[in-house]
């Protein structure tokens, strides 16, 4: 079981999954690039300057930027970021997990900031600012940014709509008593306090409601 399921409470789903752009790879890439030549180059130099058994001792300094690379790997991998029916999800850490949760219903603004080059390759920051302690929680260079927010913002309106009555709306009459409601609205015309107009409309109104 993935990690991110055992964190999902009853009749909770994932919408959305993201993790941060691949670009934020690139300069450690370039950066590790970088240390594998410089290690390549003492490796020959010293293959040419110490004995054979030493010198190939020099070809352990590979180990560096590779296993350096794989370390930022693994930690890109473990980072997510996730949209479900009912929160925002961030999570870090192989071993240690650090998760912050954002609710839906306490989220209040969502921004995003895209540059030009995260436009074209698809990533961008986004901050959700909410009503809880925390205030805000920023989400940086993630991929997908705008499906990551229309997500969100659709969950969030989606959320208790079919739950929540709404307190403006007048409570609608039991069925079994609009022939009452109607005999007392036909008392009332004939007391002359409603005209037929306003009677008709009136007794249309309960009767659409059977």
């Amino acid at each position: 079981m993935k990690y991110v399921e055992q964190l999902l409470g009853q009749n909770e789903r994932i919408v959305f999954f993201a993790r941060q752009s691949w670009v934020v790879l690139l300069r450690q890439i370039v950066l590790d690039a970088f240390l594998a030549l410089v290690a390549i180059g003492i490796i020959l130099v010293a293959q040419s300057l110490v004995p054979p058994p030493l010198g190939g001792l020099f070809v352990l300094l590979l180990l560096v930027p590779v296993g350096h690379f794989g370390f930022a790997f693994i930690d890109w991998v473990n980072r997510e970021y996730i949209v479900t029916n009912r929160r925002v999800i961030q999570i870090e850490g192989t071993i240690n997990k650090n998760v912050i949760d954002s609710s839906l219903e306490k989220v209040n603004d969502v921004r995003m900031t895209q540059s030009v080059l995260g436009r074209l390759l698809d990533y961008g920051d986004v901050e959700i600012l909410t009503a809880s302690e925390q205030g805000s929680n920023l989400f940086q260079r993630i991929s997908s940014p705008i499906r990551f927010k229309t997500a969100m913002l659709n969950e969030k309106e989606k959320l208790g709509f079919d739950e929540i009555p709404n307190p403006t709306a007048p409570p609608a009459a039991p069925t079994t008593d609009i022939p009452t409601l109607i005999a007392s609205l036909s008392a009332m015309r004939k007391e002359g306090i409603l005209t037929e107009e306003e009677f008709q409309k009136k007794k249309a109104e309960l009767l659409a409601r059977m």
